[in-house]
């Protein structure tokens, strides 16, 4: 279970009582409201806590960043283990963990974004999917290690993947 509290996040285990806990590194500024967050063109802007401004020196090389955040927005069903993938019915209902929903246990996000600029604290990007104040807990430079060769995806993303290119 985990609860969200002015300096970060806590999270227990009821089992046997490990607790976590995060603290955010920052948080996201957005005009983007609704599904607007999922347009992969807008521009959203990370604003670093002054704790951490030292920690961002360099990723102004870096042409795009893995952002981890946490969630904060996603409350219903948070116990839900199989979906459908994009709510879709006509796909199969798959374990939360073979798709890309933000109905998960723990509620993270992941998102690759392009880094269009540095400003003191402030990191301007493009394609991040998270709400205006969604806390921000870590930020790591892609590179090519991160590239998989030979990678595989079911049918069923195939076919998403398609229709959303507009090929059938």
């Amino acid at each position: 279970m985990c609860t969200q509290i002015d300096s970060g996040v806590v999270c227990e285990s009821m089992t046997d009582q490990k607790r976590i806990v995060l603290k955010p590194i920052g948080y996201v500024r957005t005009k983007a409201v609704g599904d607007e967050v999922k347009d992969k063109g807008r521009t959203s802007q990370i604003v670093i806590d002054s704790e951490f401004s030292e920690a961002i020196e360099g990723i102004d090389g870096f042409s795009h960043i893995f952002v981890l955040f946490w969630l904060n927005q996603v409350f219903a069903q948070s116990k839900m283990l199989k979906v459908h993938p994009r709510g879709r019915e006509d796909l199969p209902l798959l374990g939360v963990f073979a798709t890309r929903t933000n109905l998960r246990p723990n509620p993270l996000g992941l998102t690759l974004v392009e880094l269009l600029g540095v400003n003191g604290n402030v990191l301007v990007v493009r394609g991040l999917d998270a709400f205006d104040e969604t806390p921000v807990l870590d930020l790591k430079p892609f590179d090519f290690w991160d590239m998989a060769e030979n990678a595989r995806v079911p049918e069923w993303w195939t076919k998403l993947n398609r229709e959303k290119s507009g090929r059938s």
